[in-house]
């Protein structure tokens, strides 16, 4: 039988990369934890971490063995809970990360439902990139995160954390009030390759998503800022001073622009919620329903662009 006690050792040295910090979160002494490391291997009959003189690392059974103790101690907690409270959902705490143009619409649709049927339940909101919050649902720090992938620059979530995808949102062409693009039924991303474009940092790369689709149609967009705020994005167009790619969360009620559809298959991101499966948070299962209705809901307003 592994110990759970020492699952919880291997899952923090996997977390912080050393024994000391493990020692330092676990609030033991390195040679304590580096002794149940020891112990652990006896168990698991197999290595777990390399050694070295002045480094530790775990091996590939170690990391293995490491997300599933994650699962381990998620059932544990699980089981705890039960008998503790028998798994109420309508007390307790739900953490939720979110990217801010999900903070326009989705989110608070979601959330004022939500609260509403529970509210004992205690809401933590987290706002950022989904790269930047992911570690903070594997660890634990977050019990769910509202997450986006683009159809150019598709992403697989890490092990011990699965997606559930919502509905696809497409890219728009945001243009000053006035512009010729705005007569025109669709338009090509090539036909305003000479305009100056404001467009985003990118996610996991510095490459943006505007970037690639110009790419795919010849071109290399003249760029004239950068900025992962639409209200930047939207108030530097309304002044004239470019042209963008905004996702269609990030336009609604937006005033003094053009929105145009584009003639580009590809240019949509996928909207979804990421958790870990064994989280034992009874809250999380509701609010995904709540998402789900948000989310269709918001995908019916979405579908004049869609066609």
């Amino acid at each position: 039988m592994l110990s759970s006690h020492r699952l919880r050792v291997l899952l923090e040295v996997f977390r912080t990369g050393s024994i000391a910090g493990a020692a330092r979160n676990l609030q033991l002494s390195p040679s304590a934890v580096s002794h149940q490391l020891a112990k652990l291997e006896d168990e698991a009959g197999v290595g777990l971490v390399e050694r070295g003189a002045q480094s530790l690392r775990l091996t590939a059974a170690g990391r293995r063995l490491a997300v599933r103790a994650q699962e381990v101690l998620d059932i544990i907690e699980s089981a705890e809970k039960d008998l503790l409270t028998q798994a109420r959902a309508d007390a307790g705490q739900l953490r939720i990360g979110f990217f801010a143009s999900a903070g326009y619409r989705l989110i608070p649709l979601a959330l004022s439902r939500f609260a509403a049927r529970h509210p004992g339940i205690q809401l933590d909101l987290a706002e950022g990139q989904p790269h930047e919050l992911m570690p903070d649902l594997e660890r634990g720090d977050l019990d769910v995160l509202v997450v986006f992938e683009h159809a150019l620059d598709p992403w697989r979530p890490p092990e011990g954390v699965e997606v559930a995808y919502m509905f696809d949102e497409p890219q728009l062409l945001v243009v000053p009030a006035g512009h010729a693009a705005g007569l025109r039924a669709r338009v090509r991303l090539a036909d305003l390759a000479a305009e100056p474009w404001i467009t985003t940092f990118g996610t996991s790369t510095p490459t943006s998503i505007l970037e690639r689709a110009s790419a795919l149609e010849g071109f290399t967009p003249l760029i004239r800022c950068r900025s992962d705020h639409y209200e930047v994005t939207l108030g530097l167009v309304r002044a004239g001073l470019g042209v963008a790619l905004v996702p269609s969360l990030g336009v609604h009620g937006a005033t003094g622009i053009q929105v145009c559809r584009l003639d580009a298959p590809k240019l949509f991101r996928r909207i979804g919620v990421a958790l870990r499966p064994t989280n034992p948070n009874p809250a999380l299962r509701p609010f995904v329903a709540y998402m789900r209705n948000a989310s269709a809901q918001i995908k019916h307003s979405l579908s004049p662009h869609l066609r």
